[in-house]
């Protein structure tokens, strides 16, 4: 199986791991195996853990690693890295990558329904199990749908196309990629029509709620941090504003010392800094990566230690 997916930021991921010949790592959403064949290249002695919830992925894995000792494949959501590792006997890690959100290979591949541009059925499902997007988009209240728009795709139609939706579905349930695409687009301003896709928003914002992304990502992140050995590193990748915010505020509350009040003499709440941030800002895409891989525009690296 094809399993084609560019990774982003790599060099940039590959070295903000430090990585140790010896050491235990897990690629939270290892995908086609991009970052992970990188890692696996410094390896020596020690063991990488590729975790994924798409089957396409774990196939792919499979056969491109099937050769190296180093490799364990896991299928599964990172979400739950704590109890799939502790499973498994694993102990601290020295390093964890998470690269959030819908790969190249679920995008391009039509029949999964991520796309706006080909007819498919409305699906969306990372772990192709589950309640689909279909299902969502002809059963939630119109409240709901709404929510769902403007918070998970920042949608400033989201009353419109909801609507749109309910009428569109009190004739005949919306079943197909392109049907909910052409409802969205009569549901929006004329001008709004040129300026991209006008489905874009919707569709990422369906995406998020399928598959639970956000809280996906907040479980994960403790999960992974608790895993962490002193002086391992947690690399995460985002696209997505939301993403970033979680990933940021969680890094920094990791990282924060003391919270008493300022005029306080002297510390009472024993707080102590957990980890360190290794990069202060996000890393993003040089114009070099974004001419061969324009899908990199939008991506943020975060990286913090263990203390």
């Amino acid at each position: 199986m094809e399993f084609s997916h560019i990774p982003v930021l790599l060099e940039q991921t590959i070295e903000g791991l430090n990585i140790k010949k010896n050491g235990i790592y897990v690629d939270g959403t290892a995908g086609g195996g991009g970052h992970s064949s990188e890692i696996l290249r410094r390896l020596t002695t020690g063991k990488l853990i590729s975790i994924d919830q798409d089957p396409d992925a774990i196939l792919t894995l499979t056969e491109r690693f099937k050769k190296n000792d180093n490799s364990i494949i896991i299928k599964g959501n990172f979400a739950n890295i704590k109890d799939i590792l502790q499973l498994r006997g694993v102990g601290r890690l020295d390093g964890v990558l998470l690269d959030i959100g819908v790969s190249s290979h679920q995008l391009d591949t039509a029949e999964r329904g991520f796309s706006f541009h080909e007819d498919a059925p409305l699906d969306m499902r990372m772990s192709q199990s589950g309640i689909t997007a279909a299902e969502l988009v002809n059963t939630l209240p119109i409240s709901e749908l709404k929510r769902i728009l403007s918070v998970y795709g920042e949608e400033k139609y989201a009353g419109s196309i909801a609507k749109g939706i309910e009428r569109a579905r009190l004739s005949s349930p919306i079943k197909t990629t392109l049907e909910l695409a052409e409802i969205i687009k009569e549901n929006v301003p004329q001008r709004v029509r040129k300026d991209g896709h006008p489905a874009r928003k919707s569709f990422q914002a369906l995406r998020i709620a399928v598959n639970d992304e956000l809280g996906v990502l907040e479980k994960g992140l403790d999960g992974a941090f608790e895993m962490l050995g002193s002086g391992g590193r947690l690399a995460v990748i985002t696209f997505h504003s939301l993403e970033d915010r979680i990933v940021k505020q969680k890094m920094a509350s990791w990282c924060q010392g003391c919270t008493c009040p300022k005029d306080f003499p002297v510390c009472i709440c024993g707080n102590k800094p957990k980890a360190k941030l290794i990069t202060r800002k996000p890393v993003c895409a040089n114009e070099t990566e974004l001419s061969k891989n324009p899908r990199a525009r939008s991506a943020k690296l975060r990286i913090c230690e263990k203390i």
